[in-house]
């Protein structure tokens, strides 16, 4: 309710609050956003978007994650920036866990090299094992040697999925529907198409509520792939927002859906 609350007039948000009986969303800090991401079941590539702020503090939560590669902790901690960033970056030092450590993982590169490891990839797990060598630096010189000769489709399966992929590599690698579907299956999404076609939408609102502090360029981007749609079936309708309240802890489909559902059910 708060992601979308916020795409209308504060004024009228704040009616809307009183009638409902909700209050102001709760502020919270960076670690407890981060947690209240996995909880809803973020996609994978909120990883991705977190670290395109280039924040220190964010930078520090996606080192510390679970889901994050190890080339790209490797990454974060050498300083090298994911978003618009100019230079090289620091990561925010402090950690409450007593037993975390920014040490670099360790990766290991066959003899062959980085290209050479994925060209002799004939199965998905060492193809995922060579995939983890790829650093910032290394996918324009994949994607130079794949335009040369493909590489192994395991190898390219491998690379698709990291969530640093380039997408114009990504788009090299095939543009087929069902390539895309495979891609959704494993969490690497564009907010176009996490708002349109993921469901439930209370998950999905959650993440962008949540990423409104974690990373607030692709919520922004979210937030105007919805705006217009808000303001056409509620806007400041307080009959259309307390259908929305009753619909969102069970609604099946997506997003979009629950907001025209909302809308037209206010107006019979």
């Amino acid at each position: 309710m708060h992601f979308l609350l916020s795409l209308i007039e504060p004024r009228d948000a704040g009616a809307v609050r009183g009638r409902l009986g909700i209050g102001e969303p709760e502020q919270h800090a960076v670690d407890r956003a981060a947690q209240e991401l996995e909880r809803l079941r973020a996609p994978r590539s909120v990883l991705l978007w977190m670290l395109e702020e280039d924040d220190p503090w964010t930078n520090r939560v996606v080192f510390h994650h679970s889901g994050t590669p190890d080339s790209v902790k490797r990454d974060i901690l050498h300083g090298v920036p994911f978003g618009d960033a100019e230079g090289w970056l620091t990561m925010a030092a402090h950690c409450r866990d007593p037993f975390c450590s920014h040490k670099a993982p360790e990766i290991q590169v066959g003899p062959h090299g980085v290209v050479g490891g994925l060209r002799a990839a004939r199965t998905l797990g060492v193809a995922r094992a060579a995939a983890r060598a790829v650093g910032r630096g290394d996918w324009a010189a994949v994607a130079d040697a794949d335009r040369v000769e493909p590489l192994p489709g395991y190898a390219r399966w491998a690379l698709t999925e990291r969530i640093d992929c380039p997408p114009d590599l990504r788009a090299q690698f095939g543009s087929h529907p069902k390539f895309a579907h495979r891609l959704r299956q494993a969490g690497i999404v564009e907010p176009a198409e996490y708002v349109e076609l993921t469901r439930p939408p209370h998950e999905v609102l959650g993440v962008l509520h949540f990423g409104r502090l974690l990373f607030p360029r692709r919520a922004r981007e979210a937030a105007a792939l919805l705006a217009p749609l808000v303001h056409a079936e509620l806007r400041a309708n307080p009959d259309a927002w307390a259908v929305l309240a009753r619909l969102l802890p069970t609604f099946a489909g997506t997003v979009p859906e629950l907001v025209r559902t909302s809308g037209a059910v206010a107006h019979v």
